[in-house]
């Protein structure tokens, strides 16, 4: 399985953490996401796991990563 960790400092709420999750985890191979809104961290856990398709999902959402 592969893992992702990233971070989107612009996340201040809890309607923030649950779009950020939403959107990643509708994409295909996304098996687990994490977001923890202290940390502002984010990890993904799946297979074949595309990086510009979870930043395009992160903005979709209206944020930012950060790596």
């Amino acid at each position: 399985m592969d893992e992702l960790r990233f971070t989107v400092p612009g996340m201040t709420c809890g309607h923030c953490v649950q779009a950020v999750h939403d959107g990643i985890a509708a994409l295909p191979g996304v098996a687990d996401v994490a977001v923890d809104l202290e940390s502002k961290v984010v990890v993904v856990r799946g297979t074949d796991l595309d990086p510009a398709a979870v930043d395009e999902a992160v903005d979709d959402a209206g944020f930012e990563v950060a790596r």
